[in-house]
């Protein structure tokens, strides 16, 4: 009996928008949200009082949070502006503070967790954060606070947070530097990692590229949270067109519990084709990437279809 995992790669630059927002303190591929845009905060500078937690409450709450601590395209008094982002995956609250430029170590960073995790409806469970760079004040902030760190590129509710700050915040502020500004949790950078070999017993004996309708995972659809089984969906930008096509990679396997139960438990935030050395490639964590596939000429040819459809996307 062969069995069937599946994965389908959505567009990570363009992420949902969210509405209804209040200051105290996605429909499928996670798919809930309106087109408004949410109210940001403020721009603050590190000697403002720290900003109330913003709320949205047309969205519910949840327990896997989002983090970001790194600094931004901006000097104040000569000096780089560090800020701390935190929301959740299903963007029902933002918190940013601003840190002094000599306080930007773990003791401060957990402070402002800690103060958050007061302020919200619902605690976290797990807080995924993307940034290989802050690893370890990031793991060490986090270590002493009941929650578990994840290194995860699948922050998509921050990531759109950052769009919107680098778009319409950080231009505006006085100090504003682009050249000082830096990427999110899937920026560009000339990549010289080597894929680690995808272990034995995790192989698929097939594998497929396909592609389904943007409107199957959309409110109404065919795909949503009661029907994909073991996984999650992430969130899709429902201003995208409904007759555009997402890619997918479908993996055929005498082994598809196990697979997939594996797949489920890691951070797993993409597929690509390298059409150069010709390799389909799995990517997990910050920066993890495995091997699934050698590509010959017919592959190739789909591959470079499969990563043309990402790109109409924004993926």
């Amino acid at each position: 009996n062969i069995g069937l995992a599946s994965a389908f790669v959505s567009s990570p630059a363009a992420f949902p928008s969210s509405s209804s927002w209040s200051s105290s303190p996605s429909s499928a591929l996670r798919l809930s949200s309106s087109e408004q845009q949410p109210v940001e905060a403020p721009p603050t500078t590190p000697d403002a009082p720290a900003p109330k937690m913003v709320k949205n409450d047309s969205v519910d709450p949840s327990t896997e949070w989002e983090l970001d601590c790194y600094s931004r395209p901006v000097l104040v008094d000569g000096k780089k502006l560090w800020e701390v982002l935190i929301t959740d995956s299903s963007g029902s609250f933002r918190v940013c503070e601003t840190l002094a430029s000599n306080k930007v170590n773990s003791k401060e960073l957990r402070r402002v967790v800690e103060e958050a995790i007061e302020e919200a409806d619902v605690k976290p469970n797990i807080v995924r954060f993307f940034r290989g760079a802050m690893f370890n004040m990031i793991n060490i902030a986090l270590s002493e606070v009941d929650v578990v760190a994840k290194p995860s590129r699948c922050t998509f509710s921050l990531a759109g947070w950052l769009e919107e700050r680098n778009r319409d915040v950080y231009p505006k502020m006085e100090g504003y530097r682009p050249t000082m500004a830096s990427g999110g949790p899937r920026a560009s950078f000339l990549d010289v990692r080597t894929p680690v070999k995808l272990p034995d017993s995790l192989r698929g004996e097939k594998y497929a590229f396909v592609s389904l309708p943007l409107a199957e995972f959309l409110e109404g659809g065919g795909v949503n949270n009661e029907n994909i089984g073991v996984g999650k969906l992430c969130p899709v930008d429902p201003t995208l067109p409904a007759d555009a096509f997402v890619q997918g990679i479908v993996i055929l396997t005498t082994r598809a519990n196990g697979l997939a139960a594996w797949l489920a438990g890691t951070e797993l935030s993409g597929f690509k084709c390298d059409l150069r050395k010709r390799t389909l490639v799995m990517e997990t964590d910050i920066d993890n990437q495995y091997l699934m596939a050698k590509l010959n000429d017919i592959q190739r040819q789909e591959g470079m279809a499969f990563e043309e459809g990402k790109d109409s996307l924004g993926g």
